[in-house]
């Protein structure tokens, strides 16, 4: 089996473990670049947590995403380019619906694997009014190491093509106003993408994602949050020794 895919199967099946209710039944999707044209992603309607090789479709890169500038694509455009983008002879499962999503962002050099996942805590936050505030606000040193300085925020668009577009650009924006790259990105009543070079950026990003929602509704519970000023976010975004921890926890060069 291709190790890329062995890699894939074990992240997801860390995803989807039912003990940590990031991912059920069918929900969530993962996927992992082979190269720069192609992808291995969750096919639709399979199961984090028993995934095998057998769940994820190989699909193109540039034909999943052909169709991201046609104003006048539609659901049918999604479904002919869908079908059109697998890669292995006699293919007949559907791609996840948010392939043209993880397409986007496997072209960024610095991401091999994506997550996408529904975490309670974190989904008890997108499905607030506080939503955007507690996905870019911090709330202590860690979650600085694990998430950066800040996240991209996506504020509710329907799944698939429009959704794809909206990252695409708010992604983009993130990046030319922040001048780094984000580590993970929050949908509003929707759920988590979390991504890296490796499986283990991708866990950890969506554990410390969730364990930061967690303390969030907590803190909200006692009078509200007291997130970290900006100039002490910064401080713990540029210390030397938490990028050198960095390394270790996520699995990073």
């Amino acid at each position: 089996m291709d190790p890329v895919l062995t890699e894939l199967i074990d992240m997801s099946h860390y995803l989807g473990d039912p003990a940590r209710g990031y991912a059920i039944l069918g929900e969530g999707n993962s996927s992992a670049r082979i190269d720069e044209n192609s992808f291995y992603v969750k096919a639709s309607g399979t199961t984090m947590a028993d995934i095998d090789e057998h769940g994820f479709v190989k699909v193109s890169i540039p034909k999943v995403t052909s169709i991201l500038d046609d104003p006048d694509a539609g659901d049918d455009d999604v479904s002919r380019v869908f079908k059109e983008s697998l890669l292995e002879p006699g293919e007949t499962r559907r791609p996840s619906v948010e392939a043209m999503l993880h397409a986007i962002l496997l072209q960024v050099p610095e991401f091999r694997f994506i997550g996408h996942t529904h975490p309670a805590y974190t989904n008890m936050v997108l499905c607030s009014s506080k939503a955007e505030e507690v996905a870019t606000g911090r709330l202590f040193p860690d979650h600085i190491v694990s998430l950066g300085h800040k996240s991209v925020y996506v504020p509710y668009v329907d799944p698939g093509l429009v959704l794809a577009r909206e990252v695409r650009k708010r992604f983009e924006a993130f990046v030319a106003e922040e001048g780094v790259l984000p580590k993970a990105i929050f949908m509003q009543n929707h759920g988590l993408i979390t991504m890296g070079s490796s499986p283990k950026a991708v866990t950890s990003c969506t554990d410390m994602a969730e364990k930061a929602s967690q303390v969030a509704v907590g803190a909200y519970a006692m009078g509200g949050p007291r997130y970290m000023a900006p100039h002490e976010v910064e401080r713990i975004f540029t210390r030397p020794d938490e990028a050198y921890r960095l390394k270790s926890i996520a699995d990073t060069e």
